[in-house]
């Protein structure tokens, strides 16, 4: 699955000059995928009049001009180390400091997945079986599914969708395995999930395959209803005979 990327946007308020009408816009972007932080990028863009003309990036440690008037700007901030200083501790400062509150917020927020693994297509001897594990209802979005096949990693015949938002905050993601089953044999999805203390098993147990149990399912459905219908043709038949004036002949 995979790596979730945790972007913080913060935009400074616009500057509109009505005279002119010119304005500017500053957002700072902190990006980071670590917990510990230590991947943390601060970006800082300047655009005016809708045209992003330069930006800092913490990574490389310079501005960037994008526009003829950027790089004279940006040759101007790099050869200034007390801008460039003070960029570099805006890393911290800003970034860091502002993503503590982001964390407790919102990140370290998680729900656990509900999780579901079925019989999608049974094997006829000569095609494989194909079954789904589900994962529905969790957050953060960052998911890890696999499978087991007696214990034992799958590689071969795995497809999985990416981590699908519901819409309303929390995620879903499904994977399919295709295997030729044998006898004796455990087949299990194992999701790993922040809300987790621990990577989850679940087994897949074919001692009833859900076609098998969707035939059942509509055999005991249309035996009830054949009683049902039979009892009350009985009952009608009764009321219609007790209600009868018998002439002898």
């Amino acid at each position: 699955m995979s790596k979730l990327l945790k972007i913080l946007l913060i935009i400074l308020p616009a500057v509109l000059h009505t005279a002119l009408g010119h304005s500017l816009a500053q957002p700072a972007w902190c990006i980071w995928s670590k917990e510990d932080l230590s991947d943390m990028e601060l970006i800082v863009s300047y655009i005016i009049n809708k045209v992003n003309y330069l930006e800092y990036n913490s990574t490389l440690g310079k501005y960037v001009g994008y526009t003829e008037l950027g790089i004279k700007n940006a040759d101007r901030f790099n050869k200034d180390p007390a801008e460039l200083q003070a960029q570099k501790a805006s890393l911290d400062s800003f970034c860091k400091n502002n993503v503590g509150g982001y964390y407790n917020a919102i990140l370290s927020k998680t729900v656990e997945p509900q999780v579901e693994v079925k019989l999608v297509k049974k094997s006829d001897g000569t095609h494989p079986a194909t079954l789904m594990c589900s994962a529905y209802s969790f957050y953060p979005p960052a998911i890890s599914v696999t499978w087991l096949r007696n214990g034992k990693e799958i590689k071969g015949g795995v497809t999985s969708t990416e981590e699908m938002a519901n819409g309303d905050w929390y995620y879903q993601v499904h994977s399919h395995l295709e295997y030729m089953p044998e006898s004796g044999e455990e087949i299990s999805c194992v999701v790993q999930h922040a809300s987790f203390t621990k990577p989850m098993n679940y087994k897949w147990d074919p001692s009833m395959p859900e076609p098998d149990k969707s035939k059942i399912a509509i055999g005991a459905s249309g035996l009830v209803l054949g009683i049902v219908l039979s009892a009350a043709g009985f009952i009608y038949y009764k009321k219609k005979s007790s209600g009868r004036i018998l002439v002898p002949t």
